[in-house]
């Protein structure tokens, strides 16, 4: 299979699996522990039930929308994702390239391997920089500052990550960012040679954001994590980053309408549903059952942003109809990212806009506010979950 023959999603991970070590494949198809939180995002957004309208015009469909004070041409954007030059050397700015020419947002992590400036550089479209609270309140303040200097539309406050959860794939292949060496490693590397050569192009792999700390890092991006990420954090750090930003803001990893509500009350403009991909708590819900609650909490008074599980258009429309402002995809553009670079990433939007648009014509809806709740069904059971 080309990447010009992939139809679908499951399609470029497929590639993906092909091209990337089996270590570089399974951090991003990986979880927490078992594993049932990652399997439930996707079974219950397909567990989800779709109802449409009949003889209305859908010669054409508009899917422009706003989020996180950017305008978008299609109701989805990337998620911000770590160290994305280990998947393919040309990294974040491959990826904020592609999204720039599609004409939807790219979110850059605080753990990116490619700095601020640099991805600016790369698309003059919208952009969001993603961070979490650190030990070093200067370190976080000099960031943002970089960020609204570049011309980043949005800051993202992820809050779900308190610690690095337990993703078991990992130590079982020896795995670590940057790749350390052993056995276990050099053996699937060397069944790889295309993306080792690829790897061996390029410049370490580090958090270029934080170089200085970075070229101490002895453990990994994980271990790095635990060790510079402030376990203390508060609703009121936050609020602190609300004020230091000084413009749209989202807190990302909201599970709860009662924490949605405090989102609004330190001045967050954009409230995001999120269980990091089931990379975090396992056990907790699937985020699609999360999504009304939380937006009939906000009321209207910010922007909901959902993510989690998303792999069809249609995935997209059900997240809409059920009040989402906008949805960020993940490990979808990371699979076209890791099978062809920028080429895949371009090949990953435009499956899901194709998908997007043709559920919206079948459902007979011309726009996003043509969604309504009752076009979406919800099981009455959970759906078979299988890890």
């Amino acid at each position: 299979m080309t990447l010009a023959e992939a139809l679908n999603i499951a399609d470029l991970r497929t590639l993906a699996q092909r091209r990337l070590p089996r270590m570089a494949f399974d951090y991003i198809d990986g979880g927490a522990d078992d594993e049932v939180t990652l399997a439930a995002n996707e079974a219950r957004l397909r567990a989800h039930r779709l109802v449409w309208d009949v003889l209305v015009d859908i010669a054409a469909i508009d899917g422009r929308t706003r989020a996180l004070g950017g305008d978008m041409r299609l109701p989805f954007f990337i998620s911000p994702t770590a160290a994305s030059r280990l998947f393919h050397t040309a990294g974040e700015c491959a990826v904020a390239r592609a999204a720039g020419r599609a004409g939807v947002a790219y979110s850059l992590s605080t753990m990116g391997s490619a700095t601020i400036e640099d991805v600016a550089a790369a698309t003059s479209g919208p952009k969001h920089f993603q961070v979490y609270v650190w030990k070093d309140r200067g370190l976080v303040r000099e960031v943002l500052q970089r960020a609204k200097a570049a011309g980043f539309t949005s800051a993202i406050l992820t809050v779900d990550v308190p610690v690095a959860g337990n993703r078991e794939r990992d130590p079982r292949n020896s795995f670590t960012i940057p790749p350390q060496p052993s056995l276990s490693a050099a053996l699937q590397v060397l069944a790889r040679p295309a993306w080792l050569a690829d790897l061996v192009r390029g410049p370490p792999i580090r958090p270029e954001n934080f170089s200085a700390l970075a070229a101490t890092m002895t453990g990994g991006i994980m271990q790095f994590i635990n060790d510079q990420f402030d376990r203390s954090v508060t609703w009121r750090d936050a609020a602190w980053m609300v004020e230091q930003w000084q413009g749209p803001f989202a807190i990302k990893g909201v599970a709860t309408p009662t924490d949605a509500r405090r989102c609004l009350e330190i001045g967050a403009s954009a409230v995001w549903v999120s269980n990091h991909g089931g990379r975090q708590l396992d056990g907790a819900p699937a985020t699609i059952d999360l999504l009304e609650p939380v937006v009939d909490a906000v009321r209207g008074d910010a922007e909901v942003i959902f993510d989690g599980g998303v792999r069809r258009g249609g995935d997209i429309v059900k997240a809409l109809a059920l009040g989402a402002t906008a949805c960020a995809i993940g490990r979808a553009y990371l699979w076209g990212l890791s099978a062809a670079g920028e080429a895949g990433v371009a090949r990953a939007l435009t499956i899901l806009e194709q998908e997007f648009v043709r559920t919206m014509q079948l459902l007979g809806a011309r726009t996003i506010k043509d969604l309504r709740r009752d076009m979406v069904r919800a099981p009455v059971f959970d759906a078979p979950i299988r890890p």
